[in-house]
């Protein structure tokens, strides 16, 4: 090692007697930095433990795959819809941080035989984590293509054993105005905190997701971490995040969307371009990344493109009035 005496230093390297004194206070915001890095969000090491996963399957009878090209991790994480943070479309990923995941639990309630407070650690013991490429549309005609990961919601819901009255679930998203700057906005048309809900033909469908990662990482805070629900035939404002609350009940939930605009948004909220929103058309979407001169305009499928796996469903519905 090279010792330098004090007369061979230019004034200008040396560490003023400050900066010397708060040395450890700066080596620990390094170690906390570089863990931030490994855990996005402050989630548990059992989260990061469950993200032990299976990969997507490339079979093309496979319902879980799709052969169109994924959204880039960039787009998918910097353009989201989560009201709790903000109305821009890049305010969750400019406020998101913020949000404390750890620790992390889900109250189950209403019909069923094992209500209770959850820890999310307990609630991913034994779960077996898979890779699902799914498109998610969104109702102002943008969507993508998103390597989820997660577990069927079906599994979840059968630990809590739903009665013969569970008819439905709602779902609730955390409310910590603390943190959820949106939460604490006073033009927030929102009743807070965030509601949506399933029947529960439509909760226990194989294709129904609750997600804890994306793109082979735990899930970062703008897209709903540290669990969230992922419903690939309907609209993206189905896909509840940061959930905290799962209640089973025997009659319909109005979820939040339903009594902001209950002439707008239904309770069904199925992908469907014949019906148009009131103030703009369905019949095509711009696939993210998209631009002026690259818009990427694409023709939206019936249930988002799993008729075919959903469409009996809602067999002998009306689906204008259902919507």
């Amino acid at each position: 090692m090279l010792i330098r005496k004090p007369a061979d230093i230019p004034s200008s390297e040396i560490t003023p007697e400050s900066v010397y004194l708060r040395r450890r206070e700066l080596m620990k915001g390094a170690v906390a930095l570089a863990g931030a890095a490994l855990l996005p969000g402050g989630v548990s090491a059992a989260e990061l433990k469950a993200l032990s996963y299976r990969a997507a399957e490339t079979a093309e009878d496979n319902p879980f795959y799709t052969s169109e090209a994924q959204t880039p991790f960039k787009d998918a994480t910097s353009y989201n819809n989560f009201y709790e943070f903000g109305t821009a479309k890049d305010d969750p990923a400019q406020y998101a941080a913020a949000l404390t995941t750890d620790p992390w639990s889900i109250e189950v309630e209403g019909e069923v035989g094992k209500p209770g407070r959850y820890h999310l650690e307990d609630l991913l013991k034994g779960m077996d984590i898979e890779e699902r490429v799914y498109r998610l549309r969104c109702v102002e005609a943008w969507s993508m293509v998103i390597p989820w990961l997660g577990f069927p919601l079906s599994t979840l819901l059968a630990r809590f054993e739903p009665t013969s009255k569970a008819k439905y679930v709602q779902f609730e998203t955390l409310f910590r105005p603390s943190e959820m700057r949106g939460q604490r906005s006073a033009f927030s048309t929102i009743d807070w905190p965030y509601t949506e809900g399933l029947r529960m033909d439509e909760a226990m469908h194989p294709l129904t997701l609750m997600s804890v990662g994306m793109y082979g990482k735990v899930l970062p805070n703008q897209n709903g971490a540290p669990i969230r629900l992922v419903v690939p035939w309907k609209y993206g404002f189905k896909s509840i995040k940061s959930i905290t609350k799962i209640r089973f009940t025997e009659k319909q939930p109005r979820s939040s969307w339903q009594r902001i605009a209950p002439d707008e948004y239904g309770f069904y909220a199925n992908v469907n371009p014949e019906v148009d929103h009131p103030r703009w058309s369905q019949r095509y979407e711009r696939r993210l990344p998209s631009s002026l001169f690259a818009p990427q305009r694409i023709k939206t499928q019936m249930f988002n493109g799993y008729a075919e796996q959903v469409a009996s469903l809602y067999k002998d519905m009306n689906l204008r009035r259902y919507y």
